[in-house]
């Protein structure tokens, strides 16, 4: 049977076809985001630099003490923050888990779109999440409350809620704290005037808090 063969062709570029290829007149504008990409990790490496290590590791006992007490986590955050509290309370319900310990109960209160989007429209965003920990928050319990301006109102109302509850409360911000700061018990404030490197380091905390709650020993002192 007759074969049909056909020589492959010689690629005319090996950058992607969304990458254009780097002409001598574009060197310029490649060179700025060299140094664009360099001055940003720079300054991540910074703030990284700057973490109250001291007040992580105040978080990390108390969600010890609310794994081994069976105190649920709430998080709470709008827009990037959202989805970091949304992330966080994923990564303690499962990336937390270890053998031998209970599990940490953990739920974001702007993981719901529809109940979100409900209450915005016939009440107020500003109470967004108060309304959502009515029937849920107790004493006892832990709220995780992340803003990078510390100046959400619905973030300050919900510390304000918890704290009437009862619950522990637990900031992450950044700039200069904002109000945030002084609403709750523990502050971890990522010093910085960039909301994306904010942002960056409220994460990076928070896959750390997540791996150290899983492999720290045994903690049976705390049940």
């Amino acid at each position: 049977m007759k074969r049909f063969y056909t020589k492959p062709q010689k690629p005319q570029s090996v950058f992607p076809l969304w990458m254009p290829e780097v002409i001598p007149s574009q060197r310029e504008e490649s060179d700025y985001v060299f140094g664009a990409i360099t001055t940003y990790l720079a300054q991540v490496r910074r703030v990284l630099q700057s973490v109250p290590v001291e007040a992580v590791e105040q978080v990390i006992w108390r969600l010890e003490e609310a794994r081994w007490q069976g105190q649920q986590v709430f998080t709470c955050g709008n827009g990037g923050s959202a989805a970091t509290a949304i992330h966080f309370a994923s990564d303690l319900s499962k990336g937390a888990m270890a053998l031998g310990k209970p599990p940490i109960r953990a739920e974001a209160l702007c993981d719901n779109v529809s109940l979100l989007t409900a209450w915005a429209n016939d009440v107020s965003f500003d109470e967004i999440f108060i309304r959502r920990m009515g029937p849920w928050v107790k004493a006892g319990d832990v709220l995780v409350a992340i803003s990078g301006s510390g100046n959400s109102r619905n973030v300050l109302n919900a510390v304000d809620k918890a704290r009437a509850l009862g619950a522990t409360t637990i900031g992450f911000t950044g700039y200069d704290g904002g109000q945030l700061k002084n609403y709750v018990d523990i502050c971890v404030l990522a010093s910085c005037d960039c909301m994306e490197q904010i942002e960056d380091l409220h994460l990076l905390l928070c896959h750390l808090i997540a791996t150290c709650l899983r492999n720290i020993p045994l903690t049976p002192d705390l049940g």
